[in-house]
């Protein structure tokens, strides 16, 4: 078991990782950041939690039973991958999309939290 530090540590390990952030989707807080993203990593996790509360909202308003694992969002130069934590947080890990591996991230991201320990 790891905590969030050695967590977000082991993310910015991952090829491309410019930033990452755990995060309450409740609250929108940031437990804990890491890396230079290049712009508000905290203010982007907040708005990201909106994403995760609005595709909660849907899966519920539609009756699927799934659990969300990950959403993706791509931009032009970058991934952003947001990784579901049990029932109240996320990974939201910021890639480069020129340098990092979509598929090895997720994987990676899969271990990491299934390795966290809050």
């Amino acid at each position: 078991m790891a905590d969030i530090r050695t967590s977000l540590d082991k993310a910015l390990e991952l090829n491309g990782c410019m930033g990452v952030a755990l995060v309450d989707f409740e609250s929108g807080m940031c437990l804990g950041t890491a890396g230079n993203a290049g712009f508000d990593l905290e203010l982007a996790a907040a708005g990201n939690a909106e994403v995760v509360r609005a595709k909660k909202s849907i899966r519920d308003k539609l009756g699927l039973r799934d659990t969300i694992d990950d959403i993706l969002i791509s931009l032009t130069s970058q991934y952003h991958l947001i990784r579901m934590v049990g029932t109240t947080m996320f990974i939201y890990c910021v890639l480069d999309r020129q340098r990092a591996n979509l598929a090895l991230a997720r994987i990676e991201l899969a271990k990491i939290e299934k390795g966290l320990e809050v």
